[in-house]
């Protein structure tokens, strides 16, 4: 079918009348963190202050080899002879190798800016722990959910989950939520390899602190490198609680239904205006901090773990080289300063150039095209013999990238082509809106129906006990592709703001793309980029009053989300379920352990109802 059909709209906003109606803080709640007026850097806080038992952001945290060594002083990769240039990503080895974590899901109080919250995190870190594996090992992660009255779930953001469906953790849709006190196994292949990270996909929690970063170690024979200094965590933060902000985006007064952020931080750390907040706050409370190796090569896993803001990441007086997009190793290229997505990753080198005694800043701005009320992110790479105390000269680089945009489709190649068929057996239109409901509420559509999950019965299990897609409820948004080996997917965004799409157990063939920052809409005409090589990627950024154009080889079957990974987007509703190889559903993987985790969610419901005030995810 083309799309359900639940209209729960009563009325449609054009873009020009969504600008009218909202309306952000006041101007007054606004600052400006400046690196020129940075000028002590003995950090008020301590590490167990700011990251909780996270090492991230401070120089005690690791660096990575090139791979995990199975057994002691091994020296060949377990990939062999597979490489970025003659093997394609997700056709990856059996290493055999199992990978096991335990996550405890709980609330706690930090201060990663120095004003001191209630927030949700995995194992007491801020952010969570990096998982670490091989391509082609298998991942096993037993989470323990000791919130006192709040389900949870934990996705792992950009695995394929070929056969695995059900440990996608995704609320409604392939399980149960884990009930409080209850704990569940997520086991899948590392079927892919690059950089990526997990979070909660429980309404908007992942939000208040439950998000982590993921290594998974291939190939680089397309960008070789000397020290891999791992993950560095972007995001927009928030101080009010997420459930609230959920309430509030989802409410019927027009100037709370875009929050702007409070601030923005580098591996949790960050710095804040004291006099412009109110409760227990330090000032100087510190930022990340890096050691960089005079003359060496390092690798930036760079993440974009935010709620809703575009990073523009650059490190002062440095060139960037881009060597992969997501999990697609890409043909290298330069650039001075990154625009990354909410859900996006980008793996860059830098040369370290600069004189033995320098340090610089790192910096990850929010785009203008997104919400904040202090948009600039700092952290510090030392060289060797930099003097630690004292803040580095400021020389940012100059940038002239779109605000609302991508790097341009034509200069991201990926290293391993793939030409994805000229003629998709299917095409689909879908249309994004937002609007008001019947009772005023604000709401986004796709094709003009609003997602709403069913966290009591996940639409997984029914596919696979035979069920059609047409006989489920229209508010769950399944689009049917049958046995259809390709599909095409035109997205056209008739808002006046971006949407970082994200689909599940797939990547996607990015085949066009084009927006407008003003009120007029802009169109596919029917040109695509590359069509002997099209950039693939998980997640790509929706321009303004414009459009993207995607293809999928529909080789994966399951029901897969397809959302906008705006936190506060996806809980108005922006969210369909693309169900593919119909057919082959029921012959995917069935846990027997999802139906314990739906029988300790119905026994924690019937004793207390779930105020669930949004989507669910």
């Amino acid at each position: 079918m083309e799309s359900s059909s639940c209209n729960v709209s009563a009325s449609v906003l054009s873009s020009s009348e969504y600008l009218d109606l909202i309306k952000g803080p006041s101007t007054d709640d606004y600052w400006t963190l400046n690196a020129d007026e940075i000028t002590d850097v003995d950090w008020s806080l301590k590490q167990s202050d700011t990251n909780g038992k996270s090492s991230l952001g401070s120089l005690d945290a690791p660096t990575y080899d090139a791979f995990i060594p199975d057994r002691r002083r091994q020296t060949t990769a377990p990939w062999g002879s597979r490489t970025a240039k003659n093997t394609e990503p997700q056709n990856c080895p059996d290493t055999g190798v199992v990978r096991s974590y335990n996550f405890t899901i709980a609330r706690s109080e930090l201060a990663p800016d120095g004003v001191s919250r209630p927030v949700m995190l995995v194992n007491g870190q801020f952010p969570g722990p990096t998982i670490e594996a091989n391509w082609g090992d298998t991942i096993s992660v037993t989470v323990q959910n000791n919130l006192d009255n709040e389900g949870t779930s934990m996705h792992w953001h950009g695995m394929l989950q070929k056969g695995t469906n059900d440990q996608d953790g995704v609320p409604g849709v392939t399980q149960c939520p884990i009930a409080p006190g209850q704990t569940y196994t997520y086991t899948f292949r590392a079927s892919t390899y690059g950089t990526s990270w997990y979070h909660a996909h429980y309404s908007a929690q992942y939000t208040a602190g439950l998000y982590g970063a993921m290594i998974i170690h291939g190939p680089t024979d397309n960008a070789p490198y000397d020290i891999d200094l791992g993950p560095l965590l972007l995001a927009d933060y928030y101080y009010q609680d997420y459930y609230s902000t959920v309430k509030d985006v989802m409410g019927t007064d027009a100037s709370k239904i875009s929050p702007a952020s409070d601030n923005n931080l580098i591996n949790g750390k960050g710095i804040t205006n004291c006099d412009a907040v109110s409760g227990p706050c330090t000032p100087n409370a510190g930022l990340a901090e890096f050691q960089l190796h005079t003359g060496k090569t390092h690798r930036l896993r760079l993440i974009n773990a935010g709620v809703e803001a575009i990073q523009k990441f650059s490190v002062d007086d440095h060139t960037l080289t881009v060597m992969a997009v997501d999990f697609t190793p890409i043909v290298p290229y330069q650039t001075k300063v990154l625009t990354l997505a909410v859900g996006q990753r980008m793996d860059v080198l830098l040369q370290a150039c600069g004189k033995p005694t320098d340090s610089v800043y790192m910096r990850s701005t929010i785009s203008t095209c997104s919400r904040s009320k202090q948009p600039n992110a700092l952290a510090l790479a030392y060289y060797p013999q930099a003097d630690k105390n004292i803040s580095p000269k400021s020389t940012a680089q100059a940038d002239t990238t779109d605000p609302c945009a991508e790097d341009a489709l034509s200069s991201v190649n990926p290293f391993y082509p793939i030409a994805p068929p000229t003629a998709p057996n299917q095409t689909h239109e879908i249309d994004i809106t937002v609007g008001r409901n019947t009772t005023g509420n604000f709401l986004w559509s796709m094709n003009n129906s609003t997602f709403r999950a069913d966290y009591n019965t996940p639409t997984l299990p029914l596919l696979q006990s035979g069920q059609l897609p047409t006989t489920l409820p229209p508010a769950w948004n399944l689009f049917d592709f049958s046995s259809a080996p390709s599909v095409r997917l035109v997205i056209n965004n008739l808002s006046p703001v971006v949407h970082p799409m994200h689909l599940h157990g797939y990547d996607m063939f990015v085949l066009a793309a084009g927006g407008s920052a003003n009120t007029t809409q802009v169109t596919w005409d029917g040109s695509i980029t590359n069509t002997s090589n099209p950039m693939r990627r998980d997640t790509y950024l929706l321009q303004p009053n414009g459009y993207m154009v995607v293809q999928i080889n529909s080789d994966n079957p399951g029901v897969w989300p397809f959302h906008c990974h705006i936190a506060w987007h996806v809980s108005g509703g922006l969210y369909v379920n693309l169900v593919t190889q119909t057919g082959e559903i029921a012959d995917t993987q069935k846990s027997a352990a999802n139906d314990v985790l739906c029988e300790s969610w119905n026994v924690f419901t019937a004793k207390k109802a779930v105020d669930q005030i949004d989507s669910g995810l």
